[in-house]
């Protein structure tokens, strides 16, 4: 299978940049996935678009401010030359780091991406605001393992320190604004670096209408890391390998699920991180299991769905793995024909755009 087979064309003007004052007033393409018929609807009708017997899926993962920008230890701003502009973050000794993925504890060790990442020595020392150091153990390109200093609390340091990691089509720099609003409201578990995006739409009073509807909801945790920024680099699909995921799945929700499921009910995932979880822990038996571990789960078309019957989601990039797996649960000629609709009608698209319904 070709990685070009899931491409298209998405005019610059329609990524979206900024979140809409109201979060409920983004629209919603629906997909039928029996007739393949698509439907321009608004958000707000989502809660009447399930069945009564539907169980609704989140992921309840909390992004932090996981963007560090620090300065090379004995660095000092040194003049331009006019020559190499280029050259200005190396020469003042400025740096990059996203934080992406907790090692270990004991040590405080972190995967992250750095840049100028080719530019560090192994074993330099970082700063950030003055709070903290690093080590740059090992690279591969921009790929590293950071270990960071002690502090009385580091999550605290974090925040304080910390920016919230835009994606990199977000073309401004993040604003006080986005820590509230590149956050799901029913996030509570942090770890993220990328928030399910598909939970940006839903407000309270959207979940509490689900509530009166009488819908049953679980909740499931996946802490979303270095692959939703990892670019597909391989011709054919098979050959790419997504890196793993931290997850955890509660007794209560596993019980919900696996009920439904016995029911024949639908589970109606919200964002592909639902459906990745939960598709990972129902791999082997077919059932859900509790628990916690690390999930590089690949879904792409011809995947054998064992749990998830419904998604809701963003639009995604061209080739990459989250339109591969809306395509593997709508079926790759629909999904690709409703984004085609989608950017003849104009709908933002991405992390702060508008939604898509498959089910």
């Amino acid at each position: 299978m070709l990685v070009s087979d899931f491409n298209y064309h998405l005019p610059e003007e329609l990524i979206a940049q900024e979140p809409l004052p109201d979060r409920t007033a983004s629209r919603l393409l629906r997909l039928d996935r029996e007739s393949g018929a698509i439907e321009d609807l608004s958000f707000r009708d989502f809660p009447e678009l399930l069945r009564a017997d539907d169980l609704v899926v989140f992921n309840n993962t909390r992004v932090f401010p996981a963007r560090l920008y620090g300065r090379r230890s004995g660095s000092r701003a040194h003049p331009l030359s006019a020559e190499n502009p280029a050259s200005r973050d190396f020469l003042q000794g400025r740096v990059e780091v996203l934080l992406t993925k907790q090692v270990s504890q004991e040590p405080n060790e972190w995967e992250c991406l750095m840049r100028p990442g080719r530019k560090i020595g192994v074993g330099e020392r970082l700063r950030f605001g003055g709070d903290g150091a690093g080590d740059d153990e090992s690279r591969e390109d921009k790929l590293a393992a950071e270990v960071v200093e002690p502090t009385p609390d580091f999550f605290a340091a974090v925040e304080r320190l910390g920016h919230v990691p835009l994606p990199p089509y977000i073309a401004r720099e993040d604003r006080r604004s986005d820590r509230e609003r590149y956050q799901t409201v029913y996030a509570r578990e942090s770890g993220s670096v990328a928030a399910p995006t598909a939970g940006l739409h839903f407000t309270a009073e959207v979940l509490e209408r689900l509530k009166q509807r009488g819908l049953e909801t679980a909740e499931i945790t996946l802490h979303v890391g270095l692959g939703t920024f990892q670019p597909v680099r391989t011709e054919i699909v098979e050959e790419h390998k997504l890196h793993s995921e931290r997850y955890v799945i509660l007794d209560e929700a596993a019980g919900k699920i696996n009920r439904a499921l016995d029911q024949k009910r639908r589970v109606v995932a919200i964002g592909t991180t639902t459906v990745r979880t939960l598709e990972y822990a129902a791999s082997l038996s077919g059932r859900v299991q509790p628990g916690g571990g690390e999930s590089g789960l690949f879904i792409y078309p011809g995947f054998q769905f064992r749990v998830v019957s419904a998604l809701l989601t963003n639009f995604h990039l061209p080739q990459s793995t989250l339109l591969m797996l809306a395509c593997a649960l709508g079926e790759a000629e629909r999904v690709l024909a409703a984004y085609r609709h989608a950017v003849e009608q104009r709908y933002r698209f991405y992390s702060y755009g508008d939604c898509m319904l498959i089910g």
